[in-house]
């Protein structure tokens, strides 16, 4: 069986973004929410956009 990158419908705050990256590296999703708010800050916001890109553009998952 083969990983698939999917938002998740089961564990998202805002879009399942973090949730499913979480789900596909096989790690806890708050670790994975905390590193993109400061990744965020560090990078000016461009990952906020990078953010909205992949919550459009994923598919659903579980």
């Amino acid at each position: 069986m083969e990983k698939k990158l999917t938002k998740s419908v089961s564990d998202k705050k805002i879009m399942g973004v973090c949730g499913g990256l979480a789900k596909y590296a096989e790690k806890d999703s708050n670790l994975v929410r905390i590193a993109a708010v400061v990744l965020t800050v560090i990078t000016g916001g461009s990952l906020a956009i990078a953010y909205l890109i992949a919550g459009f553009m994923l598919p659903e998952g579980e």
